[in-house]
This record gives C-alpha cells, structure tokens and sequence, in this order.
C-alpha cells in the first residue's frame, strides 16, 4: 500500500474516533480527567496490499421501492392499468375517480393498441351538466407527485374517443382544490389511437400533488399508457437528478444490478426478464415484484440500468436468473433456453449494431456496445438443487462466447475452495452491529489463489439498525477495513440496499454507513 492508501488508512481511523467522540459528548477536558489512550499504526511496507481500483461499488436493487418511486422519474404509478393483472374488468389502484357513479362510469377492457399491454381504462361520462371541476379519474403518483413551482412536467397519454371530446389535464393538491398546472387538450373523434404530448409548469409547490384528467361533457374516451416525467432528469436518461448527484459523490467504480432477490422472484414467474423491459415504454408489460410485493412497470429496465453504469462511469454487474426462484426451479436438463435468453441478453449489450439484438440497442439510441464484463449467474442459489448444473451451463456457454466476461459464482469461496469454476463468488451478509465487528478478519485465512471474493450486499440489520445509528456505522466501518485488509482476496464490495423510500420500509437496515463510506471511497 502506498502512502495515499496509508494516508486514508489514517484519516479513516481518526474520523470514527471523531464520530465517536461526539456520540459520547466528551470533550477535550473529559479526556484529561479520564484516560489517555494510545492508537498505534503498523504501516510496515511487508503488511501493505494494493486496494484494487474495482473495490468500491454500489448495488441497486428495486427494493423498498428504490426504482419505481425513487431513482426513477416517473410519477405516475400504473401508467398502464397493467397492475391489477391481465383480465377484465381489473383493480385501477391507485387510480380513483373524481365524481359518483352517476356521473362517472370507469372500467377496463383489453382494446389497447398496445401488443404486450392489452388493458386499457374506459371513461364514459354521464352527466349533462358536470360540475365546474368535471369529473374524470387522478393519480396520486407514489404516495403523491413532488411537484415544484416554476419546473416542467412531460404528460404523454394515448387515447381515443368515437366523437372528438375535450378533457382537461391538471397537477393539482391532493384534494384536488388547488391547480398547480392545469392545460385543455382534445381527442379528435375516430377508432384510432392517438398520442397526446403535453407540458405541464407548476405555478407552485406541493410534495403531496396528483394528475387529474377530467371532462365536463357526455363522451367516452379510452386511455391508456399515461406517463408524467419531470422534464430535467439525469442526461435525459429518466433518472432523478438529485439522486444521481448523490451517486456520483460516491464514485462507484461499478453498478451491480437489478437484484438481489428481485432477480429470482418468489416465482419464476414474476422473475425479473430483460426482453419485458426494453425497447419503447409503451410497449413495456410490466410486472409485479412478488418477492418485495410492489408492481414495476419496468420503465427502469435492463436498457436504462447499462445507461446509468455508463453516466457513473461505473463498470455494469449483470445479475440474471439462472432458472431458479424462490419456490420453483427448472431442471439443468431444460435450462438451455434460459442459457439462450442470456447470451441475447449479452449481445443486446455488447453486439455491433449490425448484430440482431445489437440492433435493437442501436435502435434505442446507443449504437455503441456497452462494456459488460461482469455477470452474476444468479443470486443466493448455491444451495437449490440445480444450481451448479445451471451454472455450469451458463458458465461454459459465455465463457465460449465472450472469453473476457468475468463470471461470479453464488457459493462462498471464503473458507474453502469451489467445487466449480468461477472467476468471483458472492459473499453476503446481513447481522447485527457485534457479529459485523467480529468478521472483519473473515477473509484473514481465505485462500489466496482461485477466485476473488465479491462482498456484493452487507449491512448491519436488526433491532440496532432503526433508521441508521453511530454503532451500525462503526460496526460496517470495522467490516470494511478487514476488506480492505485483505483486498488481494476481495475483488469488490458494495452495500445494500441503495436506496429506501421511506413510505416502503420492507427491508429495514442502518444507513448511516453513507457518510464513512464516502469518505473512504474519495481517499
């Protein structure tokens, strides 16, 4: 290790001493009616380890609704009226209707013009003389929009109507009394869709706002695909701003995503697939998340998770299924074309544009490939029956078609060698403040030839985590030194989970780890 490492080596120990220090109260004068204590510093040159550049990452995973509801600028929640399943008529959540039934008659029916998304909202208005504020349906957004004064608002809606009607679309309070942003739009008469663009701009602030789109006329309209973006996220890319400054503060060197246990599903058949996820939005399926139990419209897909590594200009970490969930798993005999799904997957990313799925990336606008070189195959499945058969499959049909991809194993390397090949394995861990403290020397007696070890989710849970505590930190800080002492074994490390929103608190872990982890990733 050189002297910036031992430099920041140092600087480490002081700033937990510091926090410490001011956990406790203590001044200086406290300390001399005390104790003196004595911090000794081996920075022998025969105990130095180069840190390797990739060490410290950040793994995002759409938990606790980080994506849809967080990172994600989308504000409207179930654009698509896809959430409450394919059949008809179907649950709207949270769309609610602005009227009574004598006024209003709102269902859904599969007449979309939409390929993959077949649901759309009928609206039939019934009244003669509507009230001034007409009648319609409103979205709340994710425990409602953050609408701030003087910003712009993308609305984009797909609708048609058998005679022209006009509607009026509006940002308004949550009781709907104050309009924030408020704009007449006409849907011409006629069987086809048409899309409708519109900009919104919030004469006010409210944390708590809805979309409304109403009419004061007889009619029926149908809509479907009705998107509301603020107009300046992150590059263009649908990112919130605020957030990826915050990313970038951390200068991650890679981007391990979309799960985590989002990738498995509870089933396989709300496992996380990357073909739902690409290409326009409106042709997006969706799907619900059934292992965090929340519906993604998937507008944060596999495309736009390989755009943010590149704005990071972090490395991308591709977790997939390796044909097991939670519940149900297929037999190694019958992975193949989940084999086959991967390798597109790779080519969508890494393929000339001339390539067949290279071309649909080129299409979406990045021409260039996208360096993918890691994948992890799978996640948390080393112990399920056909793990290794699945892997291996996996493992021999990359390794074939792309030498250079470096391939993570879910099975811990850290006491004892693999039973498999694997360029890194996963080690995961999620305890308490004490057991943390204890495992910063895990890795003391690891092997020091084979595969590196990639700490891809750690953090201090339980009842000392609560909203993020010195201890937790501190616990988390020791965990890291040990990594970072053994960092000719540890490859990569990243926390998790990235991001909570504080309306859906599912996972409940210590966060205030973000500042010392700052600081030792700007050293």
């Amino acid at each position: 290790m050189g002297s910036k490492e031992t430099l920041c080596r140092t600087r480490t120990i002081l700033c937990f001493l510091l926090l410490f220090c001011v956990s406790c109260k203590c001044s200086a004068s406290e300390f001399e009616i005390t104790q003196v204590a004595s911090l000794g510093v081996d920075a022998s040159s025969h105990l130095a380890r180069k840190i390797p550049d990739t060490l410290f990452g950040i793994f995002f995973e759409e938990i606790n609704h980080a994506g849809a509801g967080g990172i994600w600028a989308e504000l409207v929640s179930n654009r698509g009226f896809e959430a409450g399943g394919p059949h008809t008529p179907s649950n709207i959540e949270p769309w609610s209707i602005i009227g009574d039934d004598s006024s209003i008659f709102v269902g859904t029916d599969r007449t979309s013009c939409f390929r993959r998304n077949k649901v759309a909202l009928r609206m039939e208005v019934l009244c003669d003389n509507c009230p001034a504020v007409g009648v319609g349906i409103y979205n709340p957004g994710f425990w409602g929009m953050n609408i701030e004064d003087g910003k712009t608002y993308n609305l984009v809606m797909h609708a048609k109507s058998p005679e022209m009607i006009e509607m009026t679309v509006s940002l308004t309070s949550s009781d709907g009394l104050r309009v924030l942003a408020s704009a007449a739009i006409r849907v011409p008469g006629g069987s086809n869709w048409i899309k409708l663009d519109q900009k919104l701009v919030a004469q006010g602030t409210d944390r708590t706002s809805r979309l409304q789109i109403t009419a004061k006329t007889k009619g029926v309209v149908w809509l479907d695909q009705v998107s509301l973006m603020p107009s300046d996220t992150y590059k263009g890319h649908g990112f919130r701003t605020e957030l990826i400054s915050m990313l970038l503060d951390l200068k991650p060197r890679f981007l391990r995503f979309p799960g985590g246990c989002f990738v498995e599903g509870s089933w396989l058949r709300n496992a996380f697939r990357w073909r739902d996820s690409i290409g326009p939005w409106e042709e997006r399926p969706g799907h619900y998340g059934d292992v965090w139990n929340y519906w993604t419209d998937d507008g944060l897909g596999y495309y736009e998770f390989l755009q943010l590594s590149e704005d990071l200009g972090a490395a991308p970490v591709w977790v997939f299924n390796n044909g097991i969930s939670h519940h149900d798993e297929v037999d190694t005999t019958a992975i193949a074309p989940f084999v086959k799904d991967i390798l597109d997957s790779l080519e969508f990313a890494r393929g000339s544009a001339e390539s067949t799925w290279g071309s649909v990336r080129a299409a979406m606008g990045h021409p260039e490939p996208f360096p993918v070189k890691y994948v992890a195959i799978g996640n948390e499945d080393c112990g399920k029956e056909n793990y290794r058969g699945n892997y291996l499959k996996f493992y021999n049909a990359i390794r074939e078609a792309y030498p250079d991809i470096q391939m993570i194993s879910n099975c811990d390397g850290s006491s004892g060698p693999l039973d498999h090949p694997a360029d890194l394995y996963d080690f995961h861990v999620y305890t308490g403040s004490r057991a943390l403290f204890s495992m910063k020397n895990t890795f003391d007696n690891t092997s020091r030839s084979g595969p590196k070890a990639f700490v891809s989710e750690y953090a201090v849970t339980g009842n000392d985590a609560g909203r993020g505590s010195l201890l937790a930190s501190l616990a988390e800080a020791a965990f890291l030194t040990g990594l970072e002492k053994n960092s000719d074994v540890v490859h990569m490390a990243s926390y998790a989970p990235l991001f909570i929103n504080d309306n859906d608190r599912t996972l409940v872990i210590n966060r205030g780890l973000l500042f010392l982890q700052h600081f030792a990733c700007s050293c």
